[in-house]
């Protein structure tokens, strides 16, 4: 690493750290109208912020990227237009900053509470997402926190652009401009000092592949919030309702590819197998779903005239694929199917669908994972859809932050004593 990356890196620090105190004590007033001045700018510089972004897919095109990358780097009017509703979605929201809950008197005579405070400093490194930086930044502006942000090299002009409009609206409300800063450097070891600032930064949210947060796991000294993988699971049950079945699981799979809340590994209750399997597998043959299944799944299918059946193998069920393709196995029952989900899942998210109240429960207490559903499709683990605002990311770990992670997640908690005088005897 050079000493100019290094330096560069502990300036943006510093000024973080000092930044964070002035949004720890800033009012929800002058937060929100920081909100609101970003999603009013957003919107007019829409063209403008279009083209620039047309920059950096015209050279990820250049670079050889594939239509997935490049879809993810794309911004439309629609993905605009999302941006600024999730803004505005976020200054609904209450704020959790300085609230003390119910202070409890003592025997001393000292009440006593915990107050909802800032993280202080959240370093968020993500890949080819542009919409990440004005979702982040939004989230810990609303949450009191100071922010880094390192975008990928790819949608290095969107980035800048959008951190602009971002520190204008800081500005506008009374704030920091240092509050949110985005490392405009391309070279890869500011990412190296960023994850090791722990003078600085007090949590590291990682978005992006695989790669990326592995590389994280196995460097980082600042603590993370973070998730590897997103092997999502649905399991039809043998009291499920077969139109609910074919409806919810055909949208798990086919709304989106690439999201990590996208099912990728389909379990079927053997005694309803016949009922359902038919009518799903034709939806996903006909929308080009790549099908890879047991030999209990095979043999229904092919009875039923389906062709172009591949065989799973091992590494099928532990796989995140991210595609048109889906693995399918047939189970016993509902043991069969929590104990798949045990020893493949990633603990992001996984599904039941079921009318039989007793299996539903079972399924909700002992499936382990960050978001658990019954009768839903695995595409609504994610901030928005549950109200949160625009999600900062999706934490598989068991501490802090657990599922998607909105402004509860980038807070904390400290006891608060209120006295009269008291001392201890």
């Amino acid at each position: 690493m050079s000493s100019a990356i290094k330096e560069m890196m502990q300036d943006i620090g510093m000024r973080a750290r000092a930044a964070s105190r002035a949004m720890a004590r800033a009012s929800s007033e002058q937060k929100n109208q920081a909100l609101l001045h970003i999603a009013k700018v957003v919107r007019q510089k829409s063209e403008e912020i279009q083209k620039i972004n047309q920059v950096d897919v015209e050279r990820a095109k250049a670079n050889g990227q594939d239509a997935a990358f490049v879809d993810r780097l794309t911004m439309t009017p629609k993905t605009i237009e999302t941006m600024a509703l999730g803004l505005e979605q976020i200054v609904s929201l209450e704020d959790p900053i300085g609230k003390i809950s119910a202070l409890q008197k003592q025997a001393s005579g000292i009440e006593l509470g915990q107050m909802r405070v800032p993280l202080g400093v959240i370093g968020i490194i993500y890949e080819s997402r542009p919409n990440v930086t004005i979702d982040a930044a939004a989230l810990c502006l609303k949450s009191g926190n100071a922010v880094i942000l390192r975008g990928g090299s790819e949608a290095i002009d969107s980035n800048t652009l959008l951190a602009q409009i971002i520190q204008d609206g800081l500005a506008a409300a009374g704030l920091p401009k240092d509050a949110v800063q985005v490392v405009i450097t391309t070279d890869r070891s500011a990412v190296g000092e960023m994850i090791t600032m722990t003078q600085y930064i007090d949590v590291i949210v990682p978005r992006g592949g695989k790669s990326l947060i592995a590389r994280l796991m196995a460097e980082a000294r600042v603590p993370m919030i973070k998730h590897l993988d997103g092997i999502c699971h649905t399991y039809i049950d043998a009291d499920a309702d077969v139109a609910m079945a074919v409806k919810v699981c055909d949208n798990a799979k086919t709304q989106r590819y690439a999201p990590c809340n996208a099912m990728e590994t389909l379990l079927v209750n053997q005694e309803i197998a016949q009922k359902v399997l038919p009518t799903l597998c034709k939806i996903y043959q006909d929308k080009g779903v790549e099908l890879r299944v047991d030999s209990l799944t095979r043999k229904t299918l092919e009875a039923n005239g389906f062709q172009n059946l591949v065989d799973a193998r091992e590494e099928d069920w532990q796989t995140e694929y991210l595609a048109p393709i889906l693995s399918i196995k047939t189970v016993a029952n509902i043991d069969e199917a929590m104990n798949h989900i045990e020893q493949y899942g990633s603990k992001h998210t996984d599904a039941i669908i079921t009318n039989n109240k007793a299996q539903a429960d079972r399924f909700l207490r002992e499936v382990d994972s960050a978001s658990v559903m019954v009768n839903a499709s695995t595409r609504f683990a994610d901030g928005f859809e549950y109200g949160l605002g625009a999600e900062i990311g999706i934490s598989n770990d068991k501490l802090h932050a657990r599922g998607p992670v909105g402004l509860d997640g980038l807070t904390s908690l400290k006891y608060v004593v209120m006295g009269h005088g008291e001392i201890r005897t």
